[in-house]
């Protein structure tokens, strides 16, 4: 998988600035974020890469160890850490954990020896293992409150994904039409919003929503970006992710559709993801450092941001059809894997 070196060749950072109180602002009179405090999981050389943040303050994610070995993680609201979360089924060192509700029930992922990607639920100490039925690979994503869950699934083994969405027991799955791969990383538990990306046909991310009466709204790409991806929703459809410009940088996106957004950077970095947000407006991220090391923050959201071109939500894309799975092997993921 060489999650090690895919992790080491994000740009660095030129340099840190202390780690509480950060505070940027992108835009006049748009909005801002503040940092509160950064953290990472206990470990001499660990990459902390934080998912989702429930309403309790507590944060689920993955860390990847000096060998490379990736493990999941629970931060709990009084700073405190989960050991580390290791899939029963996980042969070759690749847990993650990517969501958490209030009863701190937890949706990952996991990889075994064939290369493909599987998914579990855990509470408390017990997993139950999770792919959507008939497919080849599942990858979980996120789990909200009233017990909703979402992610990707490649039904033969090609490694084009399809979104869903779980509700009641049942699978709701849909695509970006064209796409190479979509997939859905939240819905928020008043069911209002999906949010994910999608990969099209040129092999580029771009953002997308889905609202309550199923209609997808893409692309979602702030000015300047190559690449975008929306990682988590709140009940106020205020979204999170990030975008790539051509310069190598890579920001923090905080958008409300169908078209308002501001960009945050921490301070120093030149990579600055920001990937869940609950409902009291706190919001989990990360930044790479100067050596390449990951860690996350915890921040909040001030102001509301203004009016900009985020994207063309009411106007599909016409993509050309596929002409070969972005993925040719389940075993040629590498730095392909789901983003993070």
């Amino acid at each position: 998988m060489k999650l090690k070196q895919i992790f080491n060749s994000i740009v660095a950072v030129l340099f840190v600035f202390p780690l509480m109180g950060a505070f940027a602002q992108q835009a006049a009179n748009s909005g801002s974020i503040e940092v509160i405090t950064t953290f990472d999981y206990p470990g001499t050389g660990n990459a902390t890469l934080p998912q989702k943040i429930n309403e309790r303050g507590d944060i689920v994610g993955e860390f990847i160890d000096s060998a490379g070995v990736t493990r999941g993680f629970v931060r709990f609201s009084n700073g405190s850490f989960s050991a580390p979360i290791v899939d029963p089924n996980d042969t070759v060192g690749f847990t993650e954990g990517r969501g958490i509700n209030n009863s701190r029930t937890i949706a990952g992922d996991y990889v075994i020896a064939d290369g493909t990607l599987h998914s579990f639920f855990l509470s408390g100490s017990t997993f139950t293992e999770y792919d959507v039925p008939g497919t080849v690979q599942t990858n979980l994503l996120s789990i909200n409150e009233p017990g909703d869950f979402t992610g990707g699934f490649d039904p033969d083994g090609s490694g084009v994904f399809q979104a869903f969405i779980g509700h009641g027991g049942t699978i709701t799955a849909f695509s970006v039409p064209g796409a190479l791969s979509t997939f859905a990383y939240e819905i928020n538990n008043n069911k209002k919003l999906t949010i994910g990306y999608f990969i099209d046909a040129a092999g580029i991310l771009h953002g997308y929503y889905r609202d309550r009466d199923g209609a997808l709204h893409f692309p979602i790409d702030p000015p300047g970006s190559v690449a975008t991806v929306l990682f988590g929703v709140d009940n106020k459809n205020s979204v999170v992710g990030r975008y790539a410009d051509a310069a190598g940088a890579t920001h923090g996106l905080f958008f409300v559709p169908p078209d308002s957004f501001f960009t945050f950077d921490y301070p120093g970095s030149t990579f600055t993801s920001l990937n869940g947000i609950n409902q009291r407006g706190n919001i989990v991220g990360r930044y790479v450092d100067a050596a390449g090391i990951a860690h996350g923050f915890i921040a909040r959201v001030r102001g509301t941001p203004g009016a900009n071109e985020a994207g063309k939500p009411a106007t599909p894309l016409n993509l050309p059809s596929l002409a070969a799975p972005l993925r040719k092997s389940p075993s040629g993921w590498g730095g392909a894997m789901p983003e993070r």
